[in-house]
């Protein structure tokens, strides 16, 4: 009990894991398995270098640094998986279909149709007529709107 309040004490007002530290850590165990089977001292010296990073940014006191560095490689963790997020979307949802409107690249979330068939749907965005295969005729929502603002 009384490590754990010294421990508690050492670590207030330090930053401690976020997300781009959680990254590191796995890249590390990663690169560790890789060098189990390679024996490469490159390797080594690469995950010598990353758990000195993690833990100098987990034991840090300098929080808004670490912070604006979370932030930054939360962006670019966003840019890079944006193209996948359809995908996850459309394996887990079975009743819907996922289309673009064709004018303003906005997706639409149209129900599964029952039999095959070309039906003209409007955007709730652009107000336009897109020709998709569709057939029963619901509420269309609107998932996400590409234009910049």
């Amino acid at each position: 009990m009384k490590f754990l309040n010294k421990l508690q004490q050492f670590m207030y007002g330090r930053s401690g894991l976020d997300s781009l530290g959680i990254f590191l850590f796995k890249l590390y165990l990663v690169l560790l398995v890789i060098n189990i089977f390679m024996k490469s001292n490159v390797i080594l010296i690469v995950t010598l270098v990353l758990i000195i990073i993690i833990l100098y940014r987990m034991l840090s006191k300098n929080i808004y640094k670490r912070s604006d560095e979370n932030v930054k490689f939360l962006k670019i963790k966003k840019k890079f998986l944006k193209p996948f997020s359809n995908i996850k979307r459309k394996i887990n949802d079975k009743n819907h279909i996922y289309k673009k409107c064709r004018y303003c690249k906005t997706i639409l979330k149209l129900p599964l149709p029952n039999k095959r068939g070309f039906k003209k749907v409007k955007c709730p965005e652009c107000k336009k007529r897109n020709k998709f295969l569709i057939l029963r005729e619901e509420k269309i929502e609107l998932i996400r709107n590409n234009k910049s603002k």
